[in-house]
């Protein structure tokens, strides 16, 4: 079957609903370019996926925050429609003795937020570096800083040891907070990009929709004219102008956008055109239900600084947003970054002991609820390697993610804005 319109009618053809392809999509339909967006899966969203439960708990598929200060998001994104609900700015940290220390606003208040840890967290050196470095952000813009080829040629911990910190503030804080962000305990990430997520932890607040993630991409969709969102369409090849479904169907259009993540990219584009080959960061998110006497009235997140753990951060999403949970009860989330190697019984097992050596025996009965594997949580940003990939690869043809840049939400929304604005400029 063949879907075919005049050509002073033809739509922009987007493969992927993801952020990119969404945003994309709504920069086009603002300009009245007709749009229409072919999505694999059944719902809008990409990486930001939130599933529902039948008893009513709201799982993002792997845990996930809106950074309010992020520029592509504060020019698209309706707050007070979101209903966003922001952790506080700090984290418990759970140190490698198993003592837990607080850190109230370590970036936002860094003169403050050390006064009462001993120096096994931080000295008064690296009280002052943190202090230097916030003032250092707030002197770029987001865009600069991403920018900055100085830092773009070392990796976070290089930079992290040459500005001077200790190993204590290193190991204790930067790699389980940043970590976290990156997904890489190592900390091998582009320190440009570090230097842009710090500024958003100064400037900025770490935030849920009231009713999860998915929230995020469906305000986007609303936007577009009914029927320019095609659901479990699977693209199947590009020839040209003309996009062939896996069912047969054929769409012809004015250009085609290439909006899904680089591993289906490199499957619908020429080779070439998806150099260099992209790597990727894992996580895993598990999901457990505590009781309503499991709450965590304070808001912020729990770090575990040991090295050897394989519950990196845990949150309780319901404690910011209620919603996240039936009455009664709450959710937690747990991260664990990286290649792991085991069983969802498994590893939920494991979990369940260092939970419990965390929050105490109550944790042990904590009802597993879902596990995520994610072998493409974040695409891996490189030391040297560049903060935009060529978005337009012929006459008609453009790609945008996330995976052309540094790995956040606010790249994939800039690379479907460029893209947007390449095509209304030719």
């Amino acid at each position: 079957m063949t879907t075919a319109a005049p050509s002073s009618q033809l739509p922009i053809l987007i493969i992927g609903a993801g952020m990119a392809g969404l945003t994309c999509a709504c920069y086009l339909h603002r300009a009245g370019r007709p749009v229409l967006v072919l999505e694999a899966a059944d719902a809008v969203g990409g990486r930001v996926r939130t599933d529902v439960t039948p008893e009513g708990f709201r799982l993002d598929r792997g845990f996930q925050v809106l950074q309010t200060k992020y520029p592509e998001v504060q020019h698209l994104m309706d707050y007070g429609a979101l209903q966003l609900r922001a952790f506080r700015s700090g984290a418990v940290i759970r140190l490698p003795d198993g003592q837990q220390t607080t850190l109230v606003n370590p970036l936002q208040q860094p003169t403050a937020a050390f006064s009462a840890l001993t120096s096994r967290v931080g000295t008064l050196p690296d009280k002052l570096r943190l202090a230097s470095l916030v003032q250092h952000v707030r002197g770029f813009s987001s865009g600069q800083l991403i920018s900055r080829n100085s830092t773009n040629q070392l990796d976070t911990l290089t930079f992290l040891r040459q500005y001077g910190w200790s190993e204590q503030i290193i190991q204790n804080f930067f790699r389980p907070f940043f970590g976290g962000v990156y997904l890489d305990r190592s900390l091998g990430t582009a320190a440009n990009f570090f230097e842009f997520v710090f500024k958003q932890f100064v400037e900025g607040e770490a935030a849920l929709p009231a009713l999860g993630m998915q929230q995020i991409p469906e305000q986007l969709a609303a936007r577009l004219p009914q029927g320019s969102v095609r659901l479990q369409a699977p693209v199947s090849a590009i020839d040209g102008t003309t996009v062939h479904l896996a069912d047969g169907t054929t769409y012809a259009g004015a250009a085609v956008v290439v909006a899904v993540d680089g591993e289906a990219a490199a499957r619908l584009l020429p080779p070439a055109a998806d150099a260099p080959a992209r790597q990727w960061r894992r996580t895993t998110c598990t999901y457990f239900a505590a009781p309503a006497t499991a709450a965590r009235p304070d808001k912020l997140l729990r770090l575990n600084a040991s090295p050897t753990g394989l519950a990196h951060n845990v949150a309780f999403p319901s404690d910011v947003a209620p919603h996240y949970a039936p009455a009664g009860q709450q959710l937690v989330s747990v991260s664990t970054h990286g290649e792991h190697g085991l069983s969802e019984d498994e590893l939920t097992a494991q979990l369940r002991q260092e939970l419990t050596a965390w929050f105490g025996p109550a944790a042990a009965q904590w009802r597993h609820l879902r596990t995520y594997f994610i072998p493409y949580g974040l695409p891996v940003y490189a030391p040297g390697q560049p903060a935009r990939q060529m978005l337009k690869l012929g006459e008609t043809l453009y790609r945008c993610g996330d995976h052309t840049a540094y790995p956040s939400l606010n790249a994939a929304m800039a690379s479907g804005r460029e893209v947007a604005e390449a095509i209304l400029s030719s």
